[in-house]
């Protein structure tokens, strides 16, 4: 809130100046500022730095009910919800990996990574290009 107040006194100052006569010479002391703009708020764009897969957070549909949602946690690290199959749904703890994110599920060592509809070999995903997998027949796409 801080940061917006000081942003609207400084368009204030500005709007102002531009109303003063022309023959009005500036004050000895004024200076050009510069002032930054920020569009997200630095804990977040720090928070997203530090996950390289920071995009890929939220929720992701597969078929038959399936489904992944990633939320990062601390840095490198994700929590995993997931619906994997019928009969396997669970939270997992992932981290970055060269290609993705990677998780171990049942005792396997699995990597989230991205893909397309077709790459997944599902029938219901093919055409989409938003998805990621961990392996054919298990995919997970954003529509």
């Amino acid at each position: 809130m801080h940061k917006s107040l000081t942003m609207a006194a400084a368009a204030a100052a500005i709007l102002l100046t531009g109303c003063e006569k022309a023959e009005a010479p500036a004050p000895a002391d004024a200076t050009t500022e510069t002032v930054p703009v920020e569009t997200v708020p630095a804990e977040e764009a720090d928070a997203a730095a530090s996950h390289r897969f920071a995009s890929w957070a939220g929720k992701w549909t597969g078929v038959e009910g399936m489904y992944a949602t990633i939320t990062p946690a601390e840095p490198g690290r994700y929590r995993l919800e997931m619906q994997s199959d019928l009969d396997t749904r669970g939270s997992y703890d992932g981290t970055d990996s060269e290609h993705g994110i990677r998780f171990i599920r049942g005792g396997e060592d699995l990597t989230l990574r991205r893909a397309s509809g077709d790459e997944t070999g599902l029938k219901y995903l093919a055409g989409k290009t938003d998805c990621l997998m961990v392996k054919p027949g298990e995919g997970y796409c954003r529509d």
